[in-house]
């Protein structure tokens, strides 16, 4: 059991690895999008690069495994929480 922990712990570091990649690249585009001439082309060329990339890694990390994956979109995600909360709007304080 402790084993198959330990072998699920590879695929949710590369779910995190693959979250910055996503996220941070979604972050870099919307930043050069008020500078870009073409900025369709630039949105719809990021997107499909992430998408791409985070698709094939995906797949790579499953080796037709769901658990796998299932580790690796966890460590995805938990990315997108933390890079929410770092990069996201301030929150106002009451009081």
């Amino acid at each position: 059991m402790t084993h198959s922990l330990l072998l699920l712990g590879i695929p949710f570091t590369v779910g995190i690895g693959l979250g910055m990649f996503y996220f941070g690249g979604l972050w870099m585009t919307i930043q050069r999008l008020p500078t870009t001439s073409w900025p369709a082309i630039l949105t719809l060329g990021s997107f499909w690069i992430r998408s791409a990339a985070c698709g094939w890694g995906f797949y790579w990390v499953m080796d037709g495994q769901w658990e796998r994956l299932a580790a690796c979109l966890l460590g995805f995600l938990a990315t997108r929480s933390v890079l929410i909360r770092r990069w996201g709007p301030a929150v106002p304080q009451k009081g």
